[in-house]
């Protein structure tokens, strides 16, 4: 189901971009599910199944995650970045 707003798209095209509808639910487009993907494939990885210690890995996995592949997340979804 596509909600429309009156306007938008002639908004958007006077402003020379390009309306694209995406799916409701497009994990391939979303950044996290990349992060996801990635933390899942670390915990597998890890010889503990304590809960405790499946929290400090956690926490230590997110430093795994340099700013260039931050970066490389968000390009990848198609999100408009500096660099």
């Amino acid at each position: 189901m596509r909600i429309t707003v009156g306007g938008v798209r002639e908004t958007i095209e006077s402003a020379g971009a390009t309306l694209v509808y995406l799916p409701p639910d497009s994990p391939d487009l979303n950044p996290i599910e990349m992060v996801f993907y990635k933390l899942k494939w670390l915990v597998r990885g890890a010889s503990s199944r304590n809960i405790e210690r499946l929290w400090s890995f956690f926490v230590q996995a997110l430093d795994h995650f340099s700013p260039d592949e931050r970066l490389h997340y968000l390009q990848h979804c198609g999100y408009a970045t500096d660099a």
